[in-house]
């Protein structure tokens, strides 16, 4: 059998894993972790054999001049806060072996780095300077040559590649949530929009679906950041909640037409209270949502229509706000009454934005560039996911959802029939009658 390089063979593993879907798995992301930990470990240590052996190949026998030799490998073991991680390291004979005891030393005591690398590198790919400073020491050599680092930041970003352009077939959304953070990419610079997607799928789970790096909340932006998840293969979900940005709710109209689409109740609130004197704003806000979160679609018209009554003179401003898109701000009382809450906002991925920025803050004005700020964001992302618990379906609730999915089917068939087969279906053909 052919020999292969560690890292090649880790690197299937990982494939692998990623093949089998590793969203809303706390053991799987662990696992992709900690391979990707061997991977880097195990490069960076064929790297550093490259750098002593010279231009010589992997398979290619030394020349007369040429000193040391391969002579198989070890296996080393790291401990990390996954768990301890256990990597082939390259041995060598003939030649100084300080180098390579210099670089596993560097990993016992980086550990913390080399999982944050890991991460990471499934998000946007790392730079050579960002490797270059994980094997720097104190005196400021770094243990990798250029070209040993350039290979690395390769193969790592291949990995990501795999990673971002995943078939997306497996995961099966029930609710479909999509946000947006403005993110300064260089100190000074304007904020640019990101977008994130994560879904509750029909079997509960929450999932991370897509980070779409540099865009705009248009709807062209939008429009291919929905595409680019259906043309990998995910299905339309039930539901879809937005907040209100104009471009992100046609995009979500023209691609998941079969769909509801929900109005973000976080985003609204905010929107109706700066609109609100002081002596009234919590009155107010509390009869909004009162309807906003009413059992049942006819209770939360009737509990609009009090509000109007009552403010519409005294508060036009917010009750303009508040009428604004209000059938999607209540589409979520067609999903099952326990669904209700985790439904109508986009409240799990703010929860992981406000520790994204908190980490961004010094980041941006120390390193800067669209990279360093997508790496973190994603790497922020990944492991908020870890914590996210997902949601109990019970059997009577997934035929109240296939009921709904009927619905929504039979409504749109009945919005883009053409009109004139709708005019037959309503007015009965009359026949002529032959004398």
């Amino acid at each position: 059998m052919e020999r292969v390089p560690p890292s090649v063979k880790t690197q299937e593993q990982i494939e692998r894993l990623i093949a089998e879907g590793v969203s809303g798995s706390e053991d799987a992301l662990t696992e992709l972790v900690k391979l990707a930990v061997q991977r880097i470990a195990e490069e960076a240590m064929e790297g550093g054999v490259r750098d002593l052996l010279g231009d010589r190949g992997y398979y290619e026998r030394r020349t007369d001049g040429q000193e040391g030799h391969r002579n198989g490998y070890r296996q080393r073991r790291l401990k990390t806060s996954e768990g301890e991680v256990s990597y082939a390291a390259p041995q060598v004979r003939g030649v100084s072996t300080e180098g390579l005891r210099a670089l596993r030393s560097l990993f016992s005591g980086r550990t913390a780095e080399l999982e944050r690398l890991a991460v990471e590198t499934f998000a946007r790919g790392c730079s050579t300077r960002d490797i270059e400073e994980l094997f720097r020491v104190t005196d400021g050599r770094t243990l990798l040559s250029r070209s040993a680092v350039s290979e690395l930041t390769e193969a790592l970003w291949a990995e990501y590649e795999a990673f971002v352009t995943r078939p997306l077939g497996d995961i099966k959304p029930l609710y479909l949530f999509v946000d947006g953070i403005a993110e300064r990419f260089q100190a000074g610079a304007p904020r640019e929009a990101v977008l994130a997607a994560w879904a509750i799928t029909w079997s509960g789970k929450s999932v991370l679906v897509h980070l779409s790096p540099g865009t705009k909340e248009s709807t062209d932006c939008c429009r291919a950041f929905f595409e680019d998840m259906k043309r990998r293969g995910l299905d339309d979900p039930i539901l879809v909640v937005t907040d209100g940005a104009p471009g992100l709710i046609r995009a979500v109209e023209e691609c998941f037409p079969i769909s509801l689409r929900q109005r973000c109740l976080v985003h609204r609130m905010r929107n109706i209270a700066v609109k609100l004197a002081d002596d009234v704003r919590e009155a107010f806000k509390a009869a909004a949502r009162a309807a906003y979160e009413a059992p049942s679609l006819e209770l939360a018209r009737m509990l609009r229509d009090d509000l109007v009554m009552k403010y519409e003179r005294s508060c036009p401003a917010a009750v303009t706000c508040f009428l604004e898109d209000f059938d999607a701000c209540v589409t979520h009382l067609r999903c099952p009454p326990g669904h209700h809450i985790p439904t109508r906002s986009t409240n799990l991925l703010e929860r992981a934005f406000v520790e994204e920025r908190r980490r961004l803050k010094a980041v941006v004005h120390v390193f800067g560039g669209e990279r360093a700020v997508l790496k973190l964001m994603y790497a922020s992302l990944t492991r908020s996911t870890r914590k996210w618990t997902g949601m109990r379906i019970t059997e009577l609730e997934l035929a109240q959802l296939r009921r709904l999915r009927k619905e929504l089917t039979e409504e749109h068939k009945l919005r883009t029939e053409p009109v004139a087969k709708k005019e037959n279906r309503s007015t009965p053909r009359k026949h002529l009658q032959h004398g």
